[in-house]
Parts: C-alpha cells; structure tokens; sequence
C-alpha cells in the first residue's frame, strides 16, 4: 500500500487548484443509466471511486469512456440491473444506481453499503421512498432486490431526516415515474442540485432543487445531454483550511465561494483572512495566532461532516478550547488517536471532541481510517516538526485527486512511496 511521507514546517504560498467534485459525479454518473442517449460529462475527477463507478455502469452494459479529459458515458441497453458486492465494497455510493435501475429496467439487485470506518450509512430511507413509489422490495443475502414491472408512480414523501444519497436516488427514481412527486426535507447540498440541473437537461421536469421541497413531474422518457459538474467544495476546504494552519497565502482557484459560506465563517472566526478574489477563488492569510473556535457539523448550508476532521488539525494550532461536535456520523473521531500521536492535546466525549492548543505536534507514524481523516492527517502533517508517514492513503485516492502533487505545487514537503 502507497504511503505519504511528509516533511512539517512548510508554508504554502501561491495558487491551487480544485477539481470537479466527486459527491456531485458519482450520483450524475448513475442518472446516465435513466436514458439511451448518450451523454458527455465534464470536469470528472480520476479519483478511485470514479473508477469503481466507471467499472459499475460497464458492468450493467453501459458505455463509459474517456475522451480528451471528458468522460462519455452511454446505457443504450440495461443488460446486468446489479450492483454485485465484490465491485462495489469498496464504495459506499453503490445505492445510487437503485432509482435509476428500477425507473429504467423496472428492477435491481444492488449489494448494501453497510456501515464503514465513521459509522452506519443505512440505505432504508431510499427502500421506504421507493416502495412508496410503487416498488417491491426485499432484502436478502446482503442485497436490496427491487422490482416494479408496471412502472414507478408518484408519490408524497416526506424523509425522517435529511439524507443527501436518499434524495438523489428517489429524484432519479422519479422522473421516470407517473404523475408527480413531492420530496419533504429533502436535502439541500449543491451536489443535490447539480444532479437535479443535468436531468433538466436530459428533459426531466424538476422545481426546488436546493430547497428543502423538490416537485417531479414524472416524463416517459429522457434524453442525452452535456453537463459539467460543480468544483468539489470538500477539496477545496482543505486547501483552504491548509493555508490557514501553515500561515501561508494560499490562492484557492476554480472554486464556488458560496458553498464554502460556513467554513469561510469559522476560519475567520478562528483569525484567518479569507478574501474572495473574483468569481471562482478565495485567497486565504494567516499572519496572527489562530484563535479556538467551536464548531457543530450539520447538514448544508451548515459546517460540512467532511470537513470536520481538517477543521480539527487547525484547532490543535488554535489558543484555547475548541469543542468540536459531530451530529452526522456516530463514529467520526478516529482521526482525533492518530493526531494525539503526533502530541495533539484533545478529549472525545460522546459525540464532541474537546482540542486545546496550541500544542507543537511532532512527526509519527500514522494511519488514516477514511477519507477525510487522510486529509486531517495530512494537514497535522504539514506543521509537525519532522517527519510524518501516512499510511493506507488509498482512503485519500477515493476523492482527492494527487493531492500530494498539488500540495507539493505550493510549497508542501510531501511525496507517496509505493
């Protein structure tokens, strides 16, 4: 397994650039299976869960294709409606191609997600929303079997919590099904919208994306389109989020500033200067002491999850108490061991993370558990005095795209060792 090998002390100065983001690919690639039409995708990022996607629309008999850095993706025939476990364990977005192959095929055998490294990701919101719509369903031997042989119907539903998988599996569930669909607390993430703008331009009839209200007129059939996805506003926290723990001046570029509203807050909160520089880009300084500031993760417009674990690497930096607390995910701490190694001061108790700094962190030898705590353990990494070794980083393959080679391109000591 790839490690990354990190030198502390560096300050990143310069421009960065951020991608498309993965969150908004991964849904946009599986509402390609809801027409036969070909359609042309921009701006997807090469990360790892792409690819297992990639493998997964193959798999069900679709085209999926590079071409001059555009991905083309075409399911003129729907000849495998499964999502089988050996392809998709690694990826915990294989739920959403349920909607599309019941809406498209009238059936689906899709493997459950299961929990992972930071807790549960049930899949029962999507079941009861697609039962709703007129489909039956049974769960056995590990997968979700779906079957609506006469077609989907619009129906009223109304999620007991948000759950942003659950709203884009049900949207692509409906615009295929009869009549009209209302979805109540739906969620409200740019990824939510950006899915609900492609299908619009496949001829889908949609109102409200965004909101916590969304209308589907259901249509008999869709067609192709061309779509570029929106810049990945995870990626683009943690460089934000990078320049501020380092002191740095660091040009966050190709960036949406408006959905990066809450940490832009907190980061100035905590003496950061975050600066927009036209339309696409944030410039961010640090040039005082960063101060503590507490944070609660909720749901968008609100602190992202996602950003929980960076946000976490700047408090260890911080004067004073920070209290961090996690109301997403139920396990979502387990960068916090891996931070204390390297001489990070901070208490878990239940749902909230207690982090008093500043504290001078010091090299070790670490493991990412996620995702995002790869990211976190990076950011810890670029202040540590020495030498820092992450290992298991194929987690930080799943949605940062080189990381190490752009980190690197503005100053970071960092290089992967196969």
């Amino acid at each position: 397994m790839d490690k990354f090998v990190v030198q502390g002390g560096a300050r990143l100065e310069g421009s960065i650039a951020v991608g498309g983001a993965k969150n908004s690919a991964l849904p946009v690639m599986a509402a390609c299976l809801l027409t036969s039409e070909p359609v042309l995708l921009r701006r997807i990022p090469r990360v790892r869960d792409i690819r297992t996607m990639q493998r997964l629309l193959v798999d069900i008999g679709a085209r999926a294709e590079w071409s001059r850095g555009h991905l083309h993706v075409q399911a003129a025939e729907i000849l495998s409606p499964e999502a089988p476990y050996e392809l998709v364990k690694t990826m915990r977005a294989s739920s959403l191609v349920l909607g599309p192959l019941v809406a498209r095929a009238g059936r689906a055998r899709v493997s459950l997600p299961g929990g992972c490294a930071i807790g549960a990701r049930p899949i029962n919101l999507h079941v009861a929303g697609l039962e709703q719509l007129g489909a039956r369903i049974r769960q056995i031997h590990g997968y979700v079997e779906a079957e609506a042989p006469n077609g989907l119907r619009g129906a009223g539903i109304r999620f007991d919590r948000v759950t942003v998988t659950g709203t884009e599996d049900l949207i692509m569930a409906a615009v295929l099904a009869a009549g009209e669909t209302v979805l109540e607390n739906a969620a409200r993430e740019p990824e939510v919208a950006d899915l609900c703008q492609l299908l619009v331009r496949m001829g889908a009839r949609i109102e409200g994306a965004g909101t916590p209200t969304i209308r589907i007129q259901g249509v008999e059939r869709l067609h192709g389109a061309e779509h570029t996805i929106i810049p990945d506003r995870i990626e683009a926290g943690t460089f934000l989020i990078a320049g501020a723990i380092t002191g740095g001046d660091l040009l966050v570029a190709g960036c949406d500033p408006e959905h990066l509203s809450a940490l832009v807050a907190k980061l100035q909160q905590a003496g950061a200067e975050v600066l927009p520089e036209g339309p696409d880009a944030l410039r961010v300084r640090t040039s005082a002491r960063l101060r503590s500031a507490d944070v609660e993760t909720q749901e968008y417009p609100g602190f992202a999850t996602d950003l929980q674990a960076q946000y976490m690497a700047l408090m260890t930096q911080a004067e004073g108490i920070a209290i961090i607390t996690e109301t997403i995910f139920e396990n979502r701490f387990m960068h916090a061991l891996e931070m204390a190694r390297m001489g990070a001061n901070i208490r878990l108790e239940g749902r909230q993370a207690i982090v008093a700094g500043p504290r001078e962190l010091t090299g070790a030898g670490v493991i990412a558990s996620d995702l995002r705590a790869s990211a976190s353990l990076v950011l810890a990494a670029l202040v540590a005095r020495g030498e820092t070794v992450i290992d298991r980083v194929y987690h930080i393959d799943r949605g940062y795209e080189k990381i190490e080679e752009k980190l690197a391109g503005v100053g970071a000591r960092i290089r992967r060792v196969e």
